[in-house]
């Protein structure tokens, strides 16, 4: 997910202005995949070698719609690799002021909800490799000798996102040339995230998530022929690619084999209700994508829907995703008893977890992008949207909680923040107790996903560059290239630059030592340890989980 309109704007701009492969003939480096050979390109400025639209999966269409990913086809002519892909189908957060999918399953559509004329592409299983340099003659002798790799999971709610929002060489810029980046792209909405009793006997629940261990897993077979370390991958994610690094932690109960990754880095970890795969919710929007699709009739439903034109699912799936109550996402992961076993905080709180180190970071103010400003429900009746399955006095103590927030708008968002994204940042820490470390952007506003074009340089929807709300070099060098060291060595105390001005940075524990990065009023950067205690509030969120389903 992202926190500004400037996301939006450019969502739509790219609605409307197609991403496709090249087939000019260019001059570049060669990687030989064994069923494809790419050509990538090297900026004579940067020198870094980049390759971009490389398939990692054949294209998720007709019979392969809600299946499981599969080895992508064999392809004999070299594949140009210079523009970035096709995005998967996009769509937006909920509009609605309430909740559509109260507890008894019936899902009121808007009728009047906006569509879009979808140009995107089903054909969207796509990565971006860049390298520093040339690309490696041979891959290395050994994995040692092999550099560290980071692996970028979008965000945007596993609703919208896509590749080219996020270039890769900014990550091995920052790195001073010690990784070699990788960004992926995911099935999204109805397309990745449809679940129900159908899909889970005829189908893959969760494919969205399933693309992405399967893109980790061509890097644990690919990323040695462009130079990097397979057992030294660390997944990164801001927002839902936060919470998709969440999923991964806790997939297969914490038992992977083999291991995909070694350290992890979440950026505002997103975890929204994960109900079970045949809960009355995603059961009753299977139902609902069934019914506008014409496919009620059918035998089968899911081979039905299959059979759909494209266009009409892409309308269906952006008025349900217009359709859900404000600020939250309809189509998001599932517990599906096999990959995602069970609720994330009940395996988190078994200690059970993929991965060696962690890195978290949160903003100071997570909610306020995902909440009416318009508001009008009490405290109570946000809550009730928000969590449709809590009970009268669980809603009753939860408000209680948040009597000294301010007025109710202030209070829903600080419920917002906290439930959905500060509470399990810390469900997280504590699961990698000693192996941990936590740090905090304050930079006013602080808002959700202002923190992304600290690692990335972005631009608006017009092209022209997006710089960072506090434009300060000291600052950002020691912001962003704590992530690269972390990438680099699982230690962020590691510093590429000396002038960087960030202090020791001690593991998170029990005293809740974090990494404040914030200014003065004068616009001097502060890189400081600080204390939290979430204690109380996170207890109340963890005591509730069953009813949050989370």
């Amino acid at each position: 997910m992202t926190s500004s309109k400037f996301w939006l704007s450019l969502i739509y701009l790219l609605f409307s202005t197609p991403i496709v492969s090249s087939t000019s003939n260019v001059s570049g480096p060669v990687v030989d995949l064994g069923y494809a050979q790419y050509q990538g390109m090297l900026d004579p400025e940067t020198k870094i070698t980049s390759f971009l639209g490389m398939r990692y999966a054949s294209p998720p269409v007709g019979g392969l719609r809600w299946q499981a990913p599969q080895a992508p086809p064999a392809v004999s002519d070299i594949q140009h690799a210079t523009v970035n892909p096709n995005m998967c189908y996009q769509t937006n957060f909920g509009n609605s002021t309430t909740n559509p999918f109260p507890v008894n399953g019936h899902h009121n559509l808007k009728r009047d909800a906006v569509s879009t004329t979808p140009i995107a592409s089903e054909d969207c299983l796509f990565l971006n490799v860049h390298v520093p340099g040339d690309l490696p003659s041979e891959p290395p002798a050994s994995s040692s000798n092999g550099l560290p790799v980071v692996v970028w999971i979008h965000g945007g709610g596993y609703e919208y996102g896509y590749a080219a929002q996020y270039d890769g060489a900014d990550l091995v810029t920052e790195s001073h040339n010690a990784v070699v980046a990788v960004v992926i792209q995911y099935r999204l909405g109805v397309f990745g995230f449809l679940s129900s009793n159908e899909v889970k006997g005829s189908g893959a629940l969760n494919a969205g998530l399933l693309d992405q261990a399967y893109a980790l897993q061509w890097v644990q077979k690919n990323i040695a022929a462009f130079g990097g370390d397979p057992a030294k991958v660390t997944i990164w994610g801001e927002s839902a690619g936060a919470g998709s690094v969440l999923q991964h932690i806790v997939a297969h109960q914490g038992n992977t084999q083999p291991p995909l990754f070694r350290g992890a880095i979440t950026s505002s970890t997103y975890l929204p209700p994960q109900y079970y795969y045949n809960d009355s919710i995603p059961q009753t929007m299977y139902s609902d994508v069934v019914s506008y699709s014409g496919c009620s009739s059918s035998n089968d439903t899911l081979a039905c829907l299959r059979s759909v034109d494209v266009d009409v699912l892409q309308t269906i799936n952006f008025n349900l995703a217009e359709s859900g109550f404000y600020g939250t996402f309809i189509f998001v992961p599932v517990v599906d008893g096999t990959f995602i076993v069970e609720r994330p905080t009940v395996t988190l709180s078994k200690g059970l977890a993929n991965g060696d180190m962690l890195l978290s970071v949160g903003n100071s103010h997570e909610g306020n992008t995902f909440v009416n400003t318009n508001e009008t429900l009490t405290v109570i009746n946000y809550i009730s949207q928000l969590f449709p399955d809590m009970t009268s006095s669980q809603m009753q103590e939860a408000a209680s909680l948040y009597n000294d927030s301010g007025s109710a708008l202030d209070q829903a968002i600080d419920i917002m923040g906290d439930s959905i994204f500060v509470c399990p940042t810390y469900y997280l820490l504590e699961t990698f107790a000693g192996r941990s470390s936590k740090g905090i952007f304050a930079i006013p506003p602080a808002y959700h996903g202002q923190d992304v074009s600290y690692y990335f340089n972005m631009v608006t929807a017009e092209g022209t560059p997006a710089p960072p709300s506090y434009n300060n070099t000291v600052f950002k060098t020691a912001f962003s290239e704590s992530f690269l060291s972390f990438v680099v060595s699982l230690d962020v105390n590691v510093k590429f630059d000396p002038s960087n001005i960030t202090p020791y940075w001690a593991e998170y524990a029990v005293d809740g030592t974090e990494m404040l990065f914030n200014k003065t009023e004068t616009d001097e950067p502060v890189v400081k340890p600080v204390k939290t205690d979430p204690k109380l509030l996170e207890r109340y969120w963890h005591s509730v989980a069953e009813m949050t389903a989370q």
